[in-house]
């Protein structure tokens, strides 16, 4: 462990007047800066420094405080343990050349020690991150991840800034999911005592927003929407009237009601579904993730098709909120999406939120759809492997067979569990 050389280990019985005639003349300087250096890197006061091409100042100077002969040779070669031992011999430093060097140039602290008492520095400023992991396990694995990578170190470039940046990300993150949904700058000025706090490409949005996806599972994009769905999956709306749900046949509101009569389909906005949500749900509420799926059920079915919910891709926060409500109403969700590593990873995020069964989206329905669906060829898997809660064996077999099922290739069967 590297040390520390200052006044207080022992430059107090330093005698100043004594020591400058003795070490601290300009001859003597390329000595002492020497020293120094070897203390700064944590290296004993032992061994050897060497003046290449000393003057002969320089040299005479060496010789008066060693008390020895002249010498000759290209360079002027010291001692480090027969400097120290005529410091402390004459009273001059009796602690040492150490000491001498800190009375003369400042205090010496070694890199070793400074590197330790960085890191502990950097320690500390992640503090918030252990009270916030106590309380929220589920983001653990987001706080070593944080820590790891650096990420809040990078954009708090101090120890103390970023001590103040993690505690309003924790800050926030206590608060969330947000129950019932509020905006993002009301959210902020609440939370967070500002209502810009949490503005996008703010170093405290960028590591909100990060842990607000670990509690979600939202999936990794960019760009303004993502943004806007990522805030909206952890209850903090952008805006109420971009986020929208596909529905046919869900009644509930007069507006439902008149829509369920015709068998049409309803683009309903995340404001209608949070300030007029539908009073009543039906026992049984499928959820597809294609809208052709649902456009198809409206041409067929009309008025005659069950109540029908599609995510269009991953969940949206309309999409979310809306199944929320049907299944506080006691409604059973059924869902079904593509097989393929894209579409198990919306179910499984949509899992996470609400409460599914499987809507012929098992092991058995995969290995079954891709043998009646071999013509035309189907496509090879992309992306990257997920797990599947509900059913494992159903990840395992799309492992296995290696091929993507949409669920366009599926529609005639599921019009036929409509009907």
């Amino acid at each position: 462990m590297g040390l520390t050389h200052g006044p207080e280990p022992g430059t107090e019985a330093v005698d100043s007047p004594r020591l400058a005639r003795l070490l601290g003349t300009p001859d003597l300087s390329w000595l002492v800066e020497r020293t120094r250096r070897r203390l700064v890197a944590g290296q004993p006061m032992t061994g050897s420094v060497s003046l290449a091409d000393p003057t002969p100042a320089q040299r005479a100077a060496a010789e008066r405080l060693l008390a020895r002969a002249p010498g000759g040779g290209r360079s002027l070669t010291v001692r480090l343990e027969a400097v120290d031992a005529v410091l402390r011999r004459s009273g001059a430093s009796p602690n040492g050349l150490a000491a001498a060097v800190a009375a003369l140039t400042g205090p010496v602290t070694s890199l070793v020690q400074a590197r330790q008492e960085e890191e502990e520095a950097w320690g500390r400023a992640h503090t918030p991150l252990d009270e916030l992991v106590a309380t929220v396990p589920a983001l653990a694995e987001w706080a070593a991840r944080i820590r790891a990578d650096g990420l809040a170190r990078r954009l708090g470039r101090t120890p103390d800034v970023t001590f103040g940046l993690l505690t309003g990300v924790c800050t926030a993150l206590y608060a969330l999911p947000a129950v019932p949904v509020v905006s993002l700058p009301a959210f902020a000025a609440r939370v967070l005592g500002w209502s810009h706090a949490l503005d996008d490409g703010t170093p405290l949005a960028t590591l909100t927003l990060s842990g607000a996806r670990a509690l979600t599972g939202f999936h990794d994009g960019q760009g303004t929407e993502w943004r806007r769905d990522a805030w909206a999956s952890v209850g903090l709306l952008r805006d109420e009237l971009s986020s929208t749900v596909l529905t046919l046949n869900l009644r509930g509101t007069p507006a439902l009601d008149r829509l369920a009569e015709d068998g049409e389909p309803c683009v309903l906005t995340l404001r209608q579904l949070t300030r007029r949500p539908p009073a009543v749900a039906d026992p049984v509420v499928r959820i597809c993730e294609n809208p052709t799926v649902l456009a198809a059920a409206a041409d067929m079915l009309g008025p005659a098709c069950p109540p029908l919910v599609c995510l269009q891709g991953q969940p949206s926060a309309a999409a979310l909120t809306l199944l929320r409500a049907l299944h506080d109403h006691g409604a059973t969700l059924h869902y079904h999406g593509d097989f393929d590593w894209g579409g198990l990873r919306i179910a499984g995020v949509l899992r996470r939120r609400v409460p599914w069964l499987p809507w012929r989206y098992t092991a058995a329905d995969y290995r079954a759809a891709v043998l009646r669906c071999a013509q035309p060829p189907l496509s090879p898997l992309v992306s990257t492997p997920t797990e599947t809660p509900w059913e494992p064996a159903l990840a395992t077999a799309v492992a296995e067979l290696g091929v993507r099922v949409e669920e366009e290739r599926e529609l005639e069967l599921l019009l036929s569990d409509l009907t």
